[in-house]
């Protein structure tokens, strides 16, 4: 009864692809999550609660459409961390009702407790009312995931100083914010509160940010940060943070700056949620931010039939990449062929305003002593910018000046994250220029920046010279 073909630890986007696809090739699953609701992460403290409270703030807050009726307009005068909550609670129960009818249905059985190796082979298994129970399977995955990194010299409290997980719980939204950490993390918190017309200060050791994007999308996105007034305290470092008599919290710098603010973030790294896994038992070691080494195409640990998928296995800790590492796990731990993924995957960063790449950076193309060609396009250029009111956003795209082929496609503004798939099949499918430049797209569309970007490219590569 509790020997399966496969156990999975951790219900996140890796564990329950990978679970779900075993399931379907006709093997018996069992699924491990110590939280009280499936879903892991992802859903409860990470990517679903984090999207949901951006769209909630840019609705509540009319955002969108201050290009046209100014700074001062919103669509709600007061809005309060309830407004934010109530969207998400439904959003967050609707995530899980799929997800159990899709174990459901699949056959996928389910256990809630803290999971730790025995052997191998062996888990034991601790439930919430204490009973303990042994289980055993052919292969496991471990899915675990991340939770944040929490220094001890931060004096956490769950009301003025947080991390991320706590900040989706607090009471009332703060009058100002700061922001400890300018990692994707850190900045998308950080101008969602912006939009709500927080005031807030980001801070990281680090004198640039976002490094694995394109730096003329990042310095076109720092500008726009500057421009609303967010304070952005880059190379320097929080020496000391304390809590005020009158509830306030004090920062100061490295270089003697002292700022108060209401609030504080912590989002300065996450940690693999492996500390209770009991790795030694299996003979696995995790490595200083508890995350496990893979094999990158079979997921395959140290120790052949155990598995590791999704963000405990390290960058780029995507539930989308997560997804897919988890499905290409379960199948080569079941013994199914499993196919090489696409070569370029997209990466969406939700800040306000989103960024979303794929392929090779400028920097990157560069460093390969690569001749190529840029072709940029502002949304204001396309006749659905003005209708949106957007006086910001580009698209850029990176073409070979040898092959005239898509070497990458970076794009900053509303929408990024949904426009960046049409760069993303160019590039698998080994596109051209020409696709741009010939194509029809819909108008009037933000889409339709393609095609001004690919002309502007074109322009300066000119037509293809005929053979002889």
């Amino acid at each position: 009864m509790n020997q399966f073909d496969l156990i999975v630890v951790g219900s996140g986007p890796a564990g329950r692809r990978g679970a779900i696809q075993a399931a379907k090739l006709g093997k018996k699953v069992l699924v491990i999550e110590q939280g009280k609701r499936v879903g892991g992460v992802s859903v409860h403290t990470g990517t679903i609660p984090s999207k949901t409270l951006r769209e909630t703030a840019l609705n509540l807050s009319g955002w969108r459409e201050r290009g046209f009726y100014g700074r001062s307009y919103r669509v709600k005068e007061e809005i309060s961390a309830e407004d934010l909550r109530q969207r998400l609670i439904i959003t967050l129960n609707h995530e899980v009702e799929v997800l159990e009818h899709q174990f459901a249905r699949n056959r996928v059985q389910q256990m809630r407790g803290k999971a730790s190796f025995v052997d191998q082979t062996t888990l034991e298994v601790v439930k919430d009312d204490g009973e303990t129970l042994l289980v055993s399977a052919t292969s496991i995955m471990l899915a675990v995931g991340t939770k944040p990194f929490r220094p001890d010299y931060m004096p956490f409290d769950g009301k003025t100083v947080l991390d991320s997980d706590e900040l989706l719980d607090i009471s009332q939204l703060p009058r100002s914010l700061v922001v400890i950490g300018a990692g994707v993390v850190g900045i998308e918190y950080a101008t969602i509160f912006s939009a709500l017309d927080t005031q807030v200060t980001v801070i990281d050791p680090k004198t640039t940010m976002l490094d694995f994007i394109d730096k003329e999308i990042v310095e076109d996105f720092t500008y726009q940060l500057r421009d609303r007034n967010m304070k952005l305290h880059l190379g320097q470092k929080a020496e000391k943070v304390e809590r005020l008599d009158d509830g306030k919290v004090l920062l100061t710098l490295d270089n003697g700056r002292r700022i108060v603010t209401d609030m504080v973030l912590f989002a300065a790294g996450r940690m693999g949620a492996t500390d209770t896994l009991n790795l030694p038992a299996a003979g696995l070691e995790a490595d200083s931010r508890g995350r496990l080494k893979v094999n990158p195409e079979t997921f395959q640990t140290s120790v052949p039939n155990i598995y590791a998928a999704g963000d405990v296995v390290g960058f780029p800790s995507l539930a989308s990449t997560s997804m897919e590492q988890g499905r290409i796990a379960a199948r080569v731990a079941v013994g199914a062929i499993a196919m090489e993924p696409q070569k370029y995957f997209p990466y969406g960063i939700y800040a306000v305003p989103e960024i979303s790449t794929c392929g090779l950076s400028e920097e990157e193309v560069k460093e390969r002593g690569i001749a190529y060609e840029c072709g940029i396009a502002r949304f204001r250029e396309t006749s659905r910018g003005h209708i949106m009111g957007l006086d910001s956003g580009l698209l850029k795209m990176i073409f070979s000046l040898k092959t005239r082929r898509l070497l990458g496609v970076h794009i900053l503004g509303e929408g990024a994250t949904e426009l960046v798939h049409i760069g993303q099949a160019v590039l698998n499918l080994k596109g051209t220029v020409e696709y741009f430049v010939e194509n029809t797209f819909n108008y009037p569309t933000l889409a339709e920046a393609y095609k001004i970007a690919g002309l502007d490219a074109w322009n300066r590569m000119g037509e293809i010279k005929p053979t002889a």
